[in-house]
């Protein structure tokens, strides 16, 4: 296990059963950056990641 692991069943444990769009989440990754800007890097790679999953199916 991975030690993010540990914050992803937290999330899971917590959020699980709630909805959320992705404009919302769009918005939580913007709020964490401007709090966190030595994050912006690792966010981006991962909103960039979400946002082409379904893209690794034209190879």
């Amino acid at each position: 296990m991975y030690f993010t692991d540990r914050g992803i069943e937290e999330l899971e444990t917590r959020r699980g059963d709630e909805t959320v769009s992705l404009a919302w989440l769009s918005d939580q990754f913007r709020t964490f950056v401007d709090l966190n800007p030595e994050f912006e890097v690792p966010v981006e790679r991962l909103a960039t990641w979400l946002a082409r999953l379904e893209d690794d199916d034209d190879d």
